[in-house]
């Protein structure tokens, strides 16, 4: 399987940066809440300091759904629709390990996380613009078409993972209670992404290790290397 974005993502965004992170041995039946709580606590540190939408991380993406035609404060990348509900409930709800653990990383450096389970993506998948003949699974079940130039998370049999890039996930891979491999996708615009993201990816490997005692492979991806095999 493979994981990597189009010539034409990179060129309209050439500030990007993703971290990818593979990783199989995953159960349910671990706690990461107590690990979740400091991400949380660096989380309401920032927001104590002013809302969300100050964030450089978060302004970078509103910037980008701009450039795709989208109005930011009605699509939100995950990571400030995390901080927002976090800032008003002071909490976020448990779904499972592996996704609280990602959302608290998430909230604590507002960069948006994708968690895909691994067995229900054909071949690999491209961030890439819809043609508009792609199909997506809703998690309330029903089928939607993005739009065409829409940017997309799309596997070979023209499944669309994700829509609006950083939106929202789709609830054919989503993370289930007996999910094994799952595919991490982090991804920034902002002026100090490279080394944040760094940072992420070697802190969100570290937390893999510590709580399913499973190595995680990982890149940063970059036009130059763009692709992620695994």
């Amino acid at each position: 399987m493979y994981f990597h974005h189009s010539d034409a993502i990179w060129t309209d965004y050439s500030a990007l940066v993703p971290g990818v992170l593979h990783v199989e041995g995953i159960t349910r039946h671990a706690d990461t809440s107590g690990r979740a709580a400091k991400y949380h606590a660096i989380a309401a540190s920032r927001l104590a300091g002013g809302p969300e939408g100050e964030f450089t991380e978060i302004q970078a993406w509103r910037r980008a759904f701009t450039t795709m035609g989208l109005k930011p404060t009605q699509y939100r990348c995950a990571s400030e629709s995390l901080l927002r509900r976090f800032r008003k409930e002071g909490s976020l709800p448990q779904i499972h390990p592996l996704i609280d653990l990602c959302n608290a990383i998430s909230l604590a450096t507002a960069i948006p996380i994708a968690v895909i389970d691994t067995s229900n993506v054909a071949g690999g998948l491209e961030v890439r613009h819809a043609m508009g003949n792609e199909t997506y699974l809703a998690f309330s079940g029903e089928m939607e078409h993005p739009e065409a130039r829409e940017v997309i998370f799309a596997d070979q049999a023209g499944n669309a993972h994700a829509r609006r890039w950083t939106n929202r996930q789709s609830g054919l891979s989503a993370i289930r209670n007996e999910t094994s491999s799952a595919l991490i996708v982090a991804e920034a615009l902002h002026a100090s992404a490279a080394a944040d993201m760094a940072e992420l990816v070697a802190t969100l490997s570290a937390e893999l290790g510590v709580v399913w005692s499973t190595p995680a492979k990982t890149a940063i991806l970059s036009r130059s290397a763009p692709r992620f095999d695994f």
